[in-house]
């Protein structure tokens, strides 16, 4: 049986009792009931992971002995980013989840002309913290070591002007651009997702003449929480590590 997965941001040291955080401790001792003895695995987010027992449950902290840590880097060769513009209800919440398990190295929330969500700077901190959570969880369920990159929400035109280097395929989809090619090799990918609206055509514009090339994913009209997972998983498997 696989051993359940916490995140800590504590240094993982061999020999030497991790007290973890309140959440993830809740989590061992209340909702999985785990006691002393039992194996478990722990990853800093950064690459490494450590395997080991509870070692102590005390009120709110448990504490936990590794017996090993190691390098355990399950990244894809693949770098992805994904550009998306915020979506109402958990529309957003299901896209970091899902890009999180499909490897995206870090995720741009964006506002564009049809984003119909508004949100105040309070709100939009508060909001951040959530999806951080979500790809925390997701990285726990799916074996990632590392945890992508989550920025804030900005602009579309940032966005465009801050899009990776020179040698960054830049995708935009767009349902209505008809027949495209992709080249047989790429190290590094941006994906420019809109919001249930689409991009307006100036967008659309303004992205090309910012080095962006359209990409339509098949016939068929998809949502804005299924669009950017089939794209990233297209590139996967042209370019990563779906094989």
């Amino acid at each position: 049986m696989l051993r359940p997965r916490f995140y800590t941001s504590a240094s993982l040291q061999t020999e030497t009792a991790i007290r973890l955080e309140k959440e993830p401790s809740r989590h061992i001792a209340k909702a999985l009931r785990m006691r002393p003895g039992d194996a478990l695995c722990l990853f800093d987010g950064e690459g490494r992971e450590g395997h080991g027992a509870v070692e102590e449950i005390e009120r709110n902290t448990v504490s936990i002995k590794l017996h090993s840590v190691a390098d355990k880097d399950r990244e894809s060769p693949l770098r992805i980013s994904l550009a998306i513009a915020l979506s109402r209800g958990d529309r957003m919440d299901t896209v970091i989840q899902k890009a999180t398990e499909l490897g995206v190295g870090r995720i741009q929330p964006l506002i564009s002309e049809r984003t119909g969500v508004r949100l105040d700077e309070e709100r939009l901190a508060k909001k951040h913290r959530h999806w951080e959570k979500i790809a925390i969880s997701a990285c726990e369920q799916c074996g990632r070591n590392r945890l992508p990159q989550i920025e804030a929400p900005t602009s579309f035109t940032d966005v465009l002007a801050h899009a990776g280097t020179e040698n960054t395929l830049r995708l935009v989809l767009d349902p209505q651009i008809g027949e495209h090619s992709l080249p047989a090799g790429c190290e590094s990918v941006v994906l420019l997702v809109g919001p249930e609206g689409g991009f307006s055509d100036t967008e659309i514009q303004a992205a090309k003449t910012a080095g962006f090339q359209g990409l339509q994913l098949g016939p068929r009209v998809l949502r804005t929480e299924t669009a950017p997972l089939a794209a990233i998983a297209v590139a996967q498997a042209r370019w990563g590590d779906f094989t």
